[in-house]
């Protein structure tokens, strides 16, 4: 018998229990590993410190989600695949789980750090998730070292007090518009869950067990919070993709739509940041001021959604452009 894959993340990782969901949902033997610091696996593979780590049966380690995500898609293919059949649905499924990845994500971030519950309770699970027995004095020791670290990292992820009615709309937009979609749609793009699941799944995930965003959800969004529950260990899911021949459900469509109007344009201001060498991206989002540094991965994943437009053949362009075009995502991306 060949070896497991070995998964080296933790609980209060949203990018780890995203893996952690695909490998299940698609049922791939794989070990859990969540004992100590799984940054330290990456460091000593000369990876960057990013996690979760996935060792493969031949003994590699990757990291990074989407990434995993396609190289388990080459390595099993035709296995309860979370890409749709259909090329427009696949890109639309791409587009919104770098939404989830990388927009969701301020919003996680953000609540986990601005208001003390939340803090006091993050620290309490990232310093116990990695070693859940310790001395007093060392626990509280890490527990503040780790929420001075992450506090001070607010601002350069967009985490600030004049961005916070940006995230917490933004928030209470997405809990809104996915609350109706799953009452009618067990996934987004039909009966069985697309790697755009997976990237709502990871921030929102976290969302559901921190105080503040979960007592939000409980209360505005129940169907979400019970959607999560199932997407965590989705293996006994059966499922079959929307048509895609018939129009999409004016959830979905109303998703592609916030994109539009909330983190493509930070991608295209942040892109422009980065060109121009600015030590800012400045922008206005649903007429509120937004600004933070400039993010070089999120200038790459801009690049990549571009690319990959791009790259599709005529035929394909000319079932999705108009759809990027109606929910205002296309001036962004083309």
């Amino acid at each position: 018998m060949s070896s497991p894959y070995i998964l080296h993340g933790f609980n209060p990782s949203p990018y780890s229990v995203k893996m952690r969901a695909i490998l299940r949902y698609r049922r791939i033997p794989f070990v859990w590993d969540a004992i100590g610091n799984p940054r330290d696996v990456a460091v000593a593979a000369n990876l960057p410190p990013v996690i979760p780590i996935l060792r493969f049966p031949d003994g590699r380690l990757m990291n990074d989600s989407t990434p995993l995500a396609y190289a388990l898609e080459r390595e099993h293919p035709g296995q309860r695949s979370i890409i749709p059949d259909d090329p427009v649905h696949a890109y639309l499924s791409d587009l919104l789980e770098d939404f989830g990845d990388e927009w969701v994500t301020k919003m996680m971030f953000h609540y986990r750090w601005y208001y003390a519950a939340d803090r006091a309770f993050a620290q309490t699970w990232i310093i116990t998730s990695r070693n859940p027995v310790m001395a007093e004095a060392e626990r509280r020791a890490g527990m503040q070292a780790f929420n001075d670290r992450q506090v001070g990292r607010m601002a350069l992820v967009g985490c600030t007090e004049q961005n916070r009615p940006v995230i917490e709309e933004s928030y209470r937009f997405v809990l809104d518009t996915l609350d109706r979609h799953v009452r009618k749609i067990p996934f987004l793009f039909g009966s069985r869950p697309s790697l755009a699941d997976f990237g709502l799944f990871g921030q929102l995930q976290i969302l559901s067990v921190d105080p503040t965003p979960m007592a939000e959800m409980r209360e505005r969004a129940a169907d979400v919070y019970c959607w999560l529950l199932r997407l965590d260990d989705a293996s006994g899911v059966e499922g079959e993709w929307l048509d895609p021949e018939a129009p999409l459900p004016d959830t979905l469509t109303a998703l592609l739509h916030h994109c539009g109007e909330t983190y493509l344009p930070f991608l295209a201001a942040n892109t422009r940041a980065l060109q121009e060498g600015r030590d800012e991206v400045g922008l206005d989002i649903k007429d509120r001021p937004y600004a933070q540094a400039p993010f070089r991965y999120q200038g790459k994943c801009h690049d990549a959604l571009r690319k990959k437009l791009a790259a599709l053949p005529a035929d394909v362009r000319r079932r999705l452009d108009p759809v990027l075009e109606q929910t205002g995502c296309l001036r962004y991306l083309a």
